[in-house]
């Protein structure tokens, strides 16, 4: 048998392309090969179960991956169905015609047990990407089917020939074009076989042609009968000194233990067959979450928790989503969701499948279902896709509510952690928002966990509906200090999600006001103030604001004087909710290079009536330290407000020092 000819491309001739565009990651044909050869196996598997082939005792099915850096090749074994000659013509020859595809139409009513992984026949051809020939050895499982050798040299052009293959299954052999010699590295191999084969259904074995045989050393009822033994290793006996039961030292005769053996190093898979994700929920303890997390998302801090999802109908889908612990102000809020079809490694973070909120956390998710274009790698457009997606969103719901309503105690100590993936699943999912809005929860100044119906609660005799919040401990610290004198409450809000979070929050929830800590002074920190009096002060409101205008230069400066019942208090700044909101907004989406200064808030100078500093002012308008006076009343509101910038920091601490010469003189 001797054929020569063309191969045959179903449409246009897009060998080419294949070549070089099919696959935006060129280290991807390991998947492809290995894939290819996990179905062979499979489908050898299915006819086993159906009784049509008898497997041999001795058979164990595997994938070998030999890498030869001298030789520049790397060869893909398996053991599985084979292929006759008219399969190679049908399978190979013709681009596009997918013997997956065939084999599950053939056998579609008679095994379902294991999913086939290919779906195209393109996978083949993501070989010619990095080799400028490939040869193909098959051998067909069928009784006195002969083998096959093929081989193309990246061209259009192949030649198939009779072969000399003595066992069933397929070997396929690059031999690597001058830009990928990388791949035929071991260490660059086991890489790549990680990071797509990791969980693939068969077991993989990566060797290297070229290296050294390594061996090991085991003891005699460790021994099998497939290792292969170098030589027998047998420990003389000796002798030892001891102590007796009576303290004396005596000699005693040690005889060896038992016989060792030097082996050829016993061979260990680069894939786990059986992954945590296949597993029922109550198959998989705590150590083995834990574990999984560690082995494939190289994380040693501990998850906070997981969610295994396991679900059948209308589709299947396996995994685990993992709650990672973040330091916010360190670490990237961008967690990695890996996508998986019957064990295949796809990709990372694909958006069509994982809500964007989602993909804050850690996981995998395996979905045999899922209908992929061509190069395995993206999602064809498929309302189904929006169904797992949707799944998972409940899911992911179902569990926190359910915590929150079972365990509020770790849902509380989890929350500092797990708020911010939280809040941003409301912002962009409305079915999410909708079943968590009861469960969100907000830290008090006592270091106590609320809800918002326990927040207005907690300030209905002094402020109905309204709630108080605090952006930056810090800087707020003046105002977190009168409220907590007051007996005001207030919860932190000081991520930057917080600002849409707030707007978010009275939208969602009618009648409720949410108000920056010092967006205003509430009447609870003021005396009241007749309408008569107001009139008497109103020459000196005026004075003071006329006053502050000119020598602060702002001539634009809303200033408010109130009797705040707290006499050592002289000055503060105020910043309106409204004002405060959209400076920050703007910030938020402002472009490199824009001078953010543009979108400053406006600001409010609250003067003390009652502060004996203020009444110096306004009793001494021409004095000769009033004006270093007024300057330092608006820094210190300032700098308890925020900071100053640095050109007003230094004239802060030269006027500070030059007014403490002028006490130390007096």
């Amino acid at each position: 048998m001797a054929k020569k000819g063309s191969l045959t491309i179903n449409s246009e001739n897009i060998f080419p392309i294949i070549k070089k565009w099919l696959y935006s990651d060129h280290d991807i044909f390991y998947r492809e090969l290995v894939s290819n050869g996990c179905d062979a196996i499979t489908k050898l598997k299915k006819l086993e179960i159906m009784g049509e082939w008898q497997k041999p005792e001795d058979l164990e099915f595997k994938i070998q991956v030999i890498t030869d850096p001298n030789e520049k090749t790397i060869t893909f074994i398996d053991n599985g169905i084979g292929m006759t000659v008219e399969e190679v013509d049908q399978y190979i020859n013709q681009i596009a015609f997918s013997g997956a595809q065939d084999f599950l139409e053939k056998y579609k009513d008679k095994a379902n047990e294991e999913q086939i992984i290919g779906h195209f026949g393109l996978g083949f051809y993501s070989a010619f990407m990095v080799a400028d020939k490939v040869t193909i050895d098959t051998l067909s499982y069928k009784d006195g089917a002969k083998p096959v050798h093929w081989e193309s040299d990246g061209g259009t052009e192949f030649e198939m020939v009779d072969g000399d293959k003595a066992e069933q299954g397929t070997t396929i052999k690059l031999y690597l074009n001058e830009e990928s010699l990388e791949f035929c590295n071991e260490y660059r191999a086991k890489e790549v076989l990680e990071k797509y084969c990791s969980f693939m259904p068969v077991e993989i074995y990566l060797t290297n042609a070229a290296a050294e045989p390594q061996f090991e050393t085991i003891e005699k009822d460790e021994l099998t009968d497939k290792d292969t033994v170098i030589e027998t290793i047998v420990e003389e006996a000796k002798t030892e000194e001891k102590e007796n039961e009576n303290g004396e030292k005596v000699v005693v005769e040690i005889s060896p233990a038992t016989e060792k053996y030097k082996i050829a190093k016993r061979p260990v898979p680069v894939n786990d067959t059986n992954p945590l994700w296949n597993k029922h929920p109550n198959e998989c303890t705590e150590e083995e979450y834990k574990g999984f997390y560690r082995k494939v998302f190289h994380d040693y801090k501990e998850p906070l928790f997981w969610i295994h999802l396991n679900m059948d109908y209308p589709f299947n889908l396996k995994g685990i989503l993992y709650f990672p612990k973040l330091n916010i102000n360190y670490d990237s809020l961008e967690g990695t969701i890996k996508l998986f079809n019957s064990q295949v490694f796809i990709a990372d973070n694909i958006k069509e499948v994982i809500p964007e909120f989602l993909m804050l956390l850690k996981g995998v998710i395996d979905c045999p279902d899922l209908p992929l274009n061509v190069s395995r790698s993206a999602l064809q457009n498929d309302g189904f896709v929006k169904k797992i997606s949707d799944y998972i969103t409940k899911k992911v719901a179902d569990k926190l509510t359910g915590m929150f309503k079972t365990d509020r105690e770790n849902y509380e100590k989890y929350w500092d952690d797990i708020n911010p993936f939280i809040k941003f699943g409301c912002l962009k999912d409305e079915k999410f928002a909708e079943k968590i809005n009861d469960s969100l929860i907000f830290k008090n100044l006592e270091g106590k966990y609320l809800t918002i119906a326990e927040c207005l609660e907690e300030n209905k005799e002094k402020h109905e509906n309204s709630v108080f919040y605090i952006t930056d401990e810090k800087e707020q610290s003046q105002y977190v200090n009168m409220f907590k004198e007051a007996g005001l409450d207030a919860v932190y809000m000081t991520q930057n999600i917080d600002n849409p979070f707030v707007g978010y929050l009275e939208q969602k929830n009618e009648n409720v006001k949410f108000l920056c800590i010092n967006s205003d002074l509430s009447d609870i920190f003021k005396e009241e103030v007749s309408e008569e009096d107001k009139e008497a002060m109103k020459a000196d409101v005026d004075a003071l604001t006329e006053l502050f205008r000119k020598v602060l230069g702002k001539e634009t400066l809303d200033v408010k004087v109130e009797k705040l019942k707290n006499e050592a208090v002289s000055s503060m700044i105020t910043v309106s909710e409204e004002s405060r909101r959209m400076a920050e907004m703007m910030k938020m989406y402002s472009m490199p290079g824009m001078d953010n200064s543009m979108f400053g808030s406006t600001e409010t100078l609250v003067l003390n009536y009652n502060n004996k500093l203020v009444q110096y002012v306004l009793n001494h308008k021409e004095g000769s330290h009033t004006n270093a006076i007024c300057e330092q009343l608006y820094d210190l509101a300032a700098l308890s407000h925020g900071s100053l910038t640095p050109e007003r920091m230094t004239k802060f601490i030269a006027r500070s020092n030059e007014l403490m010469m002028v006490m130390a003189e007096a």
